[in-house]
């Protein structure tokens, strides 16, 4: 039996990506107010410390810390820092050279974060510190620092420099999220243009939800399950249609060993779907 589809379905029915009505169920647009982050600017003699606001829009200069040269001492007092000030997530800028390679001062300073991982449980992020100390020094210049004061801030600014970048970076990822979101949910309101009635031999008509369409062997695969389900058998099982895109037709798969390879690729491609940034974009 050969089933015509409708110039919708048939759209839908051609798109590649592996979608589920659930994934798309689980979006929420309401965001809780995310916890501050702090940024450090780790040196031998001194610690800058920066602290964003709390919207995460920008980022603030704190205090800069002396170290005591009893690296454990110092490490115990970064992580402290991080705690009183109640962040959500440690920055710390990592030193290497302008042209990308690593420096001496980036084993110390990679030495010293994964000691701080040990005596934290806040997650710490990485972000390149090129330039930053060469920014505070043109901001303070600017302000006016005078020269024998400048080292008592110039590191503060150099972590707000780092911070900067990082909240910068995560306004864009946020950005794109909500985009995503925003087109997924537009699918979502449309749903019921996913929804198909197919008709069996013996002349029942059953509806069917699209949930996605594969490539396999140079031939296209749509992959239905009931709308309506009657029993929890029917609403774990697929329905699986070979795609006449030229005719705009759903032809079933009469060979069994051919319909077993196709779930088994559908399987394979919805568990790395799972398993991709989009996916998890949607938890």
């Amino acid at each position: 039996m050969i089933y015509s589809v409708c110039d919708k379905i048939f759209e839908i029915c051609k798109r590649k990506k592996c979608e589920t009505i659930d994934e798309k169920r689980s979006l929420c647009y309401n965001r809780a107010m995310k916890k501050r982050a702090i940024a450090f600017d780790i040196g031998d003699k001194r610690i800058g410390v920066a602290i964003s606001d709390p919207f995460n829009e920008y980022a603030m200069p704190c205090e800069t810390y002396f170290r005591t040269h009893r690296f454990w001492t110092d490490v115990e007092a970064v992580a402290n820092i991080a705690k009183e000030r109640g962040v959500g997530v440690i920055v710390c800028g990592m030193p290497v050279n302008f042209d990308g390679s690593e420096s001496v001062q980036t084993t110390k300073t990679q030495d010293f974060i994964e000691a701080l991982k040990t005596k934290t449980d806040i997650p710490i992020v990485l972000e390149d510190e090129r330039f930053t100390t060469m920014q505070a020094r043109e901001t303070q210049i600017a302000g006016g620092v005078k020269r024998g004061d400048r080292k008592k801030t110039i590191d503060s600014i150099a972590a707000s420099y780092i911070l900067e970048s990082y909240l910068q970076r995560e306004k864009i990822k946020e950005r794109k999220e909500k985009e995503m979101q925003e087109e997924m949910m537009e699918e979502y309101e449309n749903e019921e243009e996913r929804i198909i009635e197919l008709e069996d031999d013996e002349g029942n008509v059953e509806k069917y939800f699209h949930i996605a369409t594969i490539e396999y062997r140079g031939d296209m695969y749509c992959v239905f399950e009931k709308a309506e389900p009657e029993t929890e058998e029917e609403a774990e099982e697929v329905v699986i249609f070979k795609l006449n895109e030229e005719a705009g037709e759903l032809l079933p798969l009469e060979d069994e060993q051919l319909l077993d390879e196709v779930f088994a690729e559908f399987c394979h491609q919805y568990e790395a779907f799972e398993d991709s940034e989009e996916a998890q974009l949607l938890d």
